[in-house]
């Protein structure tokens, strides 16, 4: 195996492997991704997402991307009848026609969008550079809303599922990205986001639960996309909330106390540092040096840990970690919508036309 190796430095970052790696991705999902069928969106959004920090959309075909997508849109029937169950769905699992048409959806009893598949969904067209024209803004922000429990936090879909943090920054970013808060009652999300800050500072999925790097970045972000950081947390919380993040690198990052340092954490804390305004403070050699140890020099994609597979989302996030700390040749990210620069800034045109048309 050295030898496989010895024309190439460790510390390389293989960019032409990682964009193959997310090309098969999108092309066929290998065996040990089965199970994730019902969420293929996520895994388009990863591989897209990913293609689009590595400035490489030119390898995809957006035009049948942008159609596959708008399949996967759960329209409202004739009757209105569904309107609690609009949105995106994750792939095609269920067997309902394909359908990318302004027309009426069909009404299929198990049927409905996912708040994770909507915000991926709404993501991959904006950064395929569709103009959301076909999306059914109002469907998609009544099925929203209708996921909205009294405590503030959402289920996935309409039937029930888990509520947590997770589900509250999906749908912050969906009212964000189509620019119409009426999708959520934001006063009893923030009441959600206060209530799941710990004893350490950091924030739970939900009250009471064990403060954790990803929901951390899930409630900073989502107060960020509201404009209410400032309002909802005071100075003192928000150095707390830095000191706790800051304290979660130890080479790399991990997502809680005592846990093993993991390559998505590099975006997750690293991003939250970001909006907070102190990633500068971190240290950027130690957490590249991770990052790249978890690499797959044969095949492309990055790993959980260093000699683990690599999989679409540690692949995504560890570029994005990458890109946040200035890695040469990659795009920079939004942090707090998870996608790139360059998307976010056609997302801002596209809001300023809806805008001059609404007048």
């Amino acid at each position: 195996m050295a030898e496989v190796f010895s024309d190439f430095d460790r510390d390389d970052f293989m960019r032409e492997r990682h964009v193959r790696f997310f090309l098969r991705c999108l092309h066929v999902l290998p065996e040990r991704y089965a199970p994730y069928e019902t969420s293929r969106l996520t895994i388009v959004f990863f591989a897209l997402s990913g293609l689009d920090v590595l400035d490489a959309l030119d390898v995809v075909d957006k035009p049948s991307l942008i159609e596959w997508i708008y399949s996967l849109q759960v329209l409202p029937t004739d009757d209105k009848s569904n309107l609690s169950r609009c949105g995106f769905r994750g792939s095609s699992h269920i067997g309902v026609p394909y359908n990318t048409s302004k027309g009426p959806g069909v009404l299929h009893s198990y049927d409905s969008g996912h708040v994770a598949m909507t915000y991926t969904g709404l993501a991959c067209l904006i950064i395929l550079g569709d103009d959301l024209s076909r999306v059914n803004k109002d469907a998609c922000l009544i099925g929203l809303k209708a996921l909205q429990l009294e405590d503030g936090s959402f289920y996935a879909v309409p039937e029930g599922s888990e509520n947590d943090m997770r589900f509250v920054y999906c749908a912050a970013c969906i009212c964000y990205m189509l620019d119409d808060w009426s999708g959520m009652d934001r006063q009893k999300a923030i009441d959600y986001i206060r209530r799941s800050t710990s004893y350490d500072s950091g924030i739970g999925q939900g009250a009471g639960l064990e403060s954790h790097g990803g929901s951390t970045f899930c409630a900073v972000a989502s107060l960020c996309m509201m404009g209410k950081l400032q309002d909802v947390l005071s100075e003192r919380e928000l150095k707390r909330i830095r000191r706790w993040c800051i304290f979660r690198q130890q080479s790399g990052f991990h997502g809680r106390p005592n846990k093993p340092v993991d390559t998505c954490y590099s975006f997750w804390v690293g991003a939250t540092l970001e909006l907070l305004d102190v990633f500068q403070y971190s240290n950027f050699e130690k957490n590249r040096n991770y990052i790249l140890s978890t690499q797959d020099r044969l095949v492309g994609g990055f790993g959980k840990w260093p000699d683990s597979h690599p999989d679409p989302l540690h692949t995504y996030f560890g570029i994005c970690g990458l890109s946040l700390i200035g890695e040469p040749d990659l795009r920079k990210m939004h942090p707090a919508l998870n996608i790139s620069d360059r998307a976010f800034d056609f997302l801002q045109q596209l809001h300023a036309v809806w805008r001059d048309d609404s007048t």
